[in-house]
């Protein structure tokens, strides 16, 4: 095995090519990004970066030296735009190619957009260009609204505040980060939010933009009403970049699908963002869109490229900062499960949180309680039994209110 090819050069595809190093693999490697800036780190791009207290910068991964010492290939602003698996090469948008024994695919997701929303004064936020730009527009004084109420828009909207700006969120389900923590955090998110003085509208959809002159002006919403905007947010989920494996023969689900080694086919490994795999601890395929998992993931296929054949199971750790609060959670989050309070309490603004489901503990959520959080992660490594929290607190949807 004389060339690897890494696909994406973002947090996954970099901890790939420095794992394949640090492993001692010495044969040409290539690195493929779709952006012209060396890596960096995305978690920023919504906190600091955008409230102004990190100057860009600041969010690169590594250093220049650093990656000269990768004695890598860096094919920086060049966009994969096909995979030959036969032949063995990436195509890229510049009609270059680049040939590969071996191919680990990290190319992340890409934000959802609205027809229509191609105006100015909206706004995406995945790239550092994105943030600088959002930052600038922010920096004009304007209305914001910010459309999804996930981890993304609730972080954005949290910045905005910060800057006093006048902040309205949008969001289809009842309450803010409901997908991802059920009701009754959502209804702790709405409170910490409202809080802050940002307003919500939860149970509506956007229905349109409102324009003149080739800028936003407003949202119009499914009720009928019209929120008036100079900036809009477009918060709205991403879906798994694989526009350019269409037709190489890959599976392709939600994202590139693995087997439990992160191999897609042989020879050719995904992680981060854009891979789903059987996680064998949950019993479930999984793809994850967080941090932590972009990283470990990537050393868990260069690993198993190098042949070290072991699955890729770990208990899910990512997190959210918002105004004074940080929500820190372990492992995962079913719709159905049950979550039960085992320590402190949310009145108090600091508790730690356990979710069952079918009779295990899967999830551990700490609300300002990082120590607790992490001694309850335990729990989910081993599969603790949902009895044990018989006589705690349950919190249900019918106390939301």
């Amino acid at each position: 095995m004389k060339r690897i090819a890494v696909v994406g050069a973002s947090a996954a595809g970099l901890t790939a090519a420095e794992t394949l190093r640090r492993r001692g693999w010495d044969g040409h490697l290539t690195v493929i990004g779709a952006e012209s800036r060396p890596p960096y780190d995305r978690p920023p791009l919504s906190k600091q970066i955008l409230t102004g207290a990190w100057e860009p910068e600041r969010a690169a991964l590594r250093s220049l030296p650093d990656l000269a010492r990768l004695r890598a290939d860096l094919r920086l602003g060049q966009r994969a735009t096909a995979l030959d698996i036969p032949g063995r090469r990436v195509r890229l948008a510049n009609g270059t190619s680049v040939g590969f024994d071996a191919l680990v695919i990290a190319t992340g997701v890409t934000p959802r957009r609205l027809p229509g929303s191609d105006l100015a004064g909206v706004h995406l936020l995945r790239t550092l260009d994105d943030a600088i730009a959002l930052r600038a527009a922010l920096l004009g004084g304007p209305r914001v609204v910010v459309a999804g109420a996930g981890f993304l828009g609730t972080e954005v909207a949290a910045a905005a505040r910060a800057m006093s700006l006048e902040v309205t969120v949008i969001e289809p389900r009842p309450v803010p980060m409901q997908r991802a923590f059920g009701d009754r955090i959502g209804a702790l998110v709405a409170e910490l939010h409202r809080d802050h003085g940002t307003r919500l509208r939860c149970g509506v959809t956007l229905r349109r933009l409102r324009r003149a002159g080739g800028r936003v002006t407003g949202v119009e919403l499914d009720d009928g009403t019209t929120l008036p905007a100079d900036v809009v947010v477009l918060a709205l989920g991403a879906k798994p970049a694989t526009g350019w494996l269409e037709g190489s023969g890959l599976r392709l689900g939600d994202g590139v699908e693995c087997d439990a080694n992160c191999r897609a086919a042989p020879g050719i490994y995904a992680a981060g963002d854009v891979a789903s795999w059987p996680h064998a601890h949950f019993g479930t395929r999984m793809r994850l869109e967080h941090r932590m998992n972009a990283t470990e993931q990537a050393m868990a296929a260069a690993g198993n490229l190098l042949g070290d054949a072991a699955p890729f199971a770990p208990v899910p750790y990512f997190w959210t900062d918002q105004y004074d609060t940080r929500i820190q959670a372990y492992g995962i989050f079913p719709p159905d499960a049950e979550m039960r309070i085992v320590h402190g309490d949310p009145s108090e603004g600091r508790f730690a949180a356990a979710y069952g489901h079918r009779g295990s503990v899967v999830g551990v959520l700490g609300w300002n309680a990082p120590r607790q959080v992490r001694t309850l992660r335990r729990l989910v490594v081993d599969r603790a039994p949902w009895t044990a929290f018989a006589a705690t607190r349950a919190l249900s949807p019918a106390i939301v209110n």
